[in-house]
């Protein structure tokens, strides 16, 4: 693998930076799971992103994109974790949906949802898990019921991330009287659709990050599910590929978290354990390491490749990486890490607010147990 940029990758780079520079707020918003001025402001930046056409810079020009490939994706993303640019509100539309949608969905679809996705006009929450499926996808039970040129959807689905305030969401539903993989479809509803309830799960930091979605009844058009019916496992396994492998985690930032850790040690070290500069160092060395592979798994996409079942070791990886990097974190400050909040010394980041999310890594995105049997079953051929 050639690490060289070429001219064009550097001048991208740098045009890149020069509108970061130029349109990043000069102040930090208000989480976009806090409250509705929160996330509607973190909307307006999404539309502010697609006045420069980097709503998603890899998508067709037609779709609301630039046309660009991975690489240059990669690139942005570097500069925007650099530029400390606000967090993407609609991450479960651009980086999950959005590919899968390209990947599966006719060219109607892709005129009508891609291009509002891409402004922020539409954002998009994930309503995969229910009460009794969630790392096992396999097990939902919401339905699809065919009526003509529509589809009736009921069913109780959980841990909708973005669903509070979002506008629409994906979900997994089979149809009655089938079993685990056979019988399901990706089904596209607006959450304001009559019938559909959405009530709103608050995280232990009072923001309202998830919400459980009850549809009674929910009529939308067969218009709305993607790909053909029952293709719905093999399609979400699609989706589950870039949420795992490539594009919910950019490697930028484990990057740039690993730079304000060792801005944090050099703040510390005096009163700080000295063992700690190895998890320092570590922490570095994991997020070049996670950097480099994605770097590859772009290369062999871009060759024609698809995502398989290495996604999981991916995923297995980030979420480890996030925890070790948080927890050093913690160990440097010591006691006072449970007080610290943008502490000047911490490199403006709330430690413990990205430790204790951290440690949901291993359970969203499919619990790294099931990550591990998947690398067993599909890479190694272990027996069941």
């Amino acid at each position: 693998m050639d690490l060289t940029y070429t001219p064009e990758q550097q001048a991208f780079r740098a045009e890149v930076r020069s509108w970061l520079e130029a349109h990043v707020p000069k102040h930090p918003l208000e989480h976009f799971d806090a409250t509705r001025e929160g996330f509607e402001a973190h909307r307006e930046w999404e539309k502010t992103l697609k006045s420069g056409d980097w709503g998603m810079v890899t998508w067709p020009k037609e779709y609301g994109g630039r046309g660009l490939d991975l690489i240059q994706w990669l690139i942005f993303e570097e500069e925007y974790y650099r530029a400390g640019a606000p967090g993407r509100v609609n991450q479960n539309g651009i980086f999950l949906l959005g590919p899968t949608l390209i990947e599966f969905g006719t060219h109607e679809q892709k005129q009508r949802f891609l291009p509002k996705m891409a402004s922020g006009e539409e954002i998009w929450a994930q309503a995969w898990s229910e009460p009794m499926a969630g790392s096992d996808l396999a097990g939902v039970r919401a339905t699809a019921v065919r009526d003509g040129d529509d589809y009736i959807l009921n069913g109780h689905k959980i841990w909708s991330s973005r669903a509070v305030f979002a506008d629409w969401a994906f979900g997994l539903f089979r149809e009655p009287g089938s079993e685990r993989h056979k019988g399901m479809s990706l089904v596209f509803f607006p959450l304001d659709a009559p019938g559909a309830t959405v009530n709103a799960i608050k995280k232990i930091n009072g923001h309202v990050g998830f919400a459980e979605i009850f549809l009674e009844n929910v009529r939308v058009p067969a218009f709305n599910r993607l790909g053909d019916e029952g293709q719905g496992w093999h399609i979400c396994m699609a989706t589950a590929g870039f949420e795992r492998g490539l594009m919910l985690r950019s490697p930028a930032r484990y990057q740039v978290a690993a730079k304000k850790l060792a801005t944090l040690w050099q703040a510390n070290k005096e009163t700080a354990d000295p063992a700690l500069e190895a998890d320092v160092v570590r922490a570095h060395m994991n997020a070049d390491a996670y950097a480099l592979n994605i770097y590859q798994t772009a290369s062999r996409l871009m060759a024609g490749a698809k995502i398989g079942p290495e996604a999981s070791t991916n995923k297995i990886f980030w979420s480890e990486l996030d925890i070790h990097l948080t927890q050093t974190a913690l160990n440097i400050l010591g006691p006072q890490a449970e007080l610290t909040h943008d502490a000047p010394d911490a490199g403006a980041v709330d430690w413990i607010d990205d430790y204790i999310f951290a440690l949901a890594g291993p359970i969203y995105a499919g619990s790294n147990e099931i990550q591990r049997n998947i690398i067993a079953e599909r890479m190694l051929g272990l027996p069941r």
